[in-house]
C-alpha cells in the first residue's frame, strides 16, 4: 500500500493518527512510531505532510493550546491555525519520524485548495442526535459552561465544550484507567449491536435494553442534553452525522465547494448514496475519507462491501473534484459502491 505514495507531493493525515485513549502517552507513541516511520520513508524529501489532529489525538495539541491560552491576547483559532511545537513535545517526535518529508500541523482544519477544506470532523459531536458518549459529554459541558442560547458560533466555542472531555479521557488513559476503545468490541460497539439488532441473540439483556433505550433518550432530552433520537439504524447513523456536520459548516460560515472529513469512519458518498444527503446547507459537497480501523461490529455480514471497511483515502489533484479511492492490497481504484 505504501507504493501508492510514490509521486505524492502532499500527504494529509486527517486526524486520529495516534490513538491516545488506550493507555499512557509513551505507549501510544511507541505503537505509532513504526507506521509513521514507514510513511516518512515512502515519501520524497520534497513532500509535505499536513497533520490535522482530531479527537483521539487531540493530546498532540495540548502544549500548543496551553501556550496559546497563556498569551494576553491570542489570535482567534479560526478555521486554520498553524500549530508549532518544541523539541521535547510529542509533535517533535512525530515530525522526526515522518522525515525526510517536511511536516506542517494545522487545526481545526486545513485549506488544501481555495475550494477544498479538510478537517477531522469531531466538531459534529456537538450536534449529532445519536446519544454517544462524546455527544452527551458535550451537551453536559455546554450546560455547565452556560453556552449561549444560539450555541457555538466559532471554533473556540466547540473547543470550549469538547476539549475538556478529551483531556479527561486522556487523563484516565494516562493513569492506567480502562482504555476507552481498547477492544475492537468495546462497550459502544456492543451496545450498538444489541440495540440496533446487529446482535441476533434474544437475551434478556437485549430485550431490556431495547425496551428501556427510548425512555433513557427521552429522559436525556428532558434533562437538556438533546435533541437526541433513539434510532440507531445504519442509515440514521449516517444521516445524523451528515446533518450534524452540515450544522457545523453553517455555524462556522464555511462554504467551499468541497469539504473533507473522517471521524465517523463511514466512507462516502458511495454510488448508492443520496447526493442530497452529502450536500451541506451551505452548498458544500461533503466527502468522508473513510475508515482505517478494523471494527467487526460495524462491518456486517459482508465486510468487503461495508462502507465502514478500512483502506480508503481521497486523492486531490490541482484541479477537479476530490476522488475517493481504495488502497488495500496495493491497489488504487475508485471505491466500489
Amino acid at each position: 500500500m505504501l507504493e501508492a505514495l510514490a509521486g505524492v507531493d502532499r500527504l494529509v493525515l486527517l486526524g486520529d493518527v495516534i490513538e491516545f485513549r488506550h493507555g499512557p502517552v509513551r505507549d501510544a507513541l511507541a505503537a505509532a512510531e513504526p507506521a509513521l516511520r514507514d510513511l516518512g520513508a515512502a515519501l520524497s524529501a520534497k513532500a509535505e505532510v499536513v497533520l490535522v489532529p482530531g479527537n483521539h489525538d487531540h493530546h498532540l495539541l495540548t502544549p500548543w493550546l496551553e501556550r496559546r491560552a497563556s498569551r494576553a491576547d491570542p489570535a482567534p483559532l479560526g478555521l486554520e491555525a498553524e500549530v508549532d511545537w518544541r523539541s521535547e513535545e510529542p509533535l517533535a517526535r512525530v515530525a522526526g519520524w515522518l522525515a525526510p518529508a517536511s511536516v506542517r500541523v494545522a487545526y481545526p482544519g486545513a485549506w488544501l485548495r481555495d475550494d477544498v477544506y479538510a478537517t477531522h470532523g469531531h466538531y459534529l459531536d456537538r450536534h449529532t442526535t445519536v446519544p454517544m458518549f462524546e455527544r452527551l459529554g458535550a451537551g453536559a459541558m455546554a450546560r455547565l459552561m452556560d453556552e449561549s442560547a444560539e450555541g457555538p458560533e466559532q471554533s473556540e466555542d466547540y473547543e470550549r465544550t469538547l476539549a475538556p472531555i478529551y483531556a479527561w479521557i486522556q487523563a484516565v488513559a494516562e493513569r492506567g484507567g480502562p482504555g476507552l476503545g481498547r477492544s475492537s468490541h468495546g462497550a459502544s460497539a456492543q451496545a450498538w449491536q444489541l440495540l440496533a439488532g446487529a446482535d441476533r441473540r434474544r437475551s434478556w439483556r437485549r430485550r431490556a435494553l431495547i425496551a428501556g433505550f427510548p425512555l433513557a433518550v427521552a429522559a436525556l432530552n428532558l434533562g437538556g442534553l438533546g435533541p437526541l433520537r433513539a434510532n440507531l439504524s445504519g442509515p440514521e447513523l449516517r444521516r445524523a452525522a451528515l446533518r450534524a456536520f452540515g450544522e457545523v459548516l453553517e455555524r462556522l460560515e464555511l462554504a467551499p465547494a468541497h469539504v473533507l472529513l473522517g471521524h465517523t469512519h463511514r466512507a462516502g458518498p458511495l454510488s448508492g448514496d443520496d447526493p442530497l444527503e452529502w450536500t451541506a446547507p451551505t452548498g458544500s459537497a461533503i466527502l468522508n475519507t473513510g475508515c482505517w480501523v478494523y471494527e467487526p461490529a460495524f462491518l456486517g455480514q459482508a465486510p468487503s462491501e461495508s462502507p465502514y471497511r478500512p483502506g480508503s483515502c481521497v486523492i486531490l489533484c490541482a484541479e477537479g473534484a476530490p476522488e475517493l479511492v481504495w488502497l488495500l492490497h496495493g491497489l488504487m481504484r475508485p471505491v466500489p459502491g
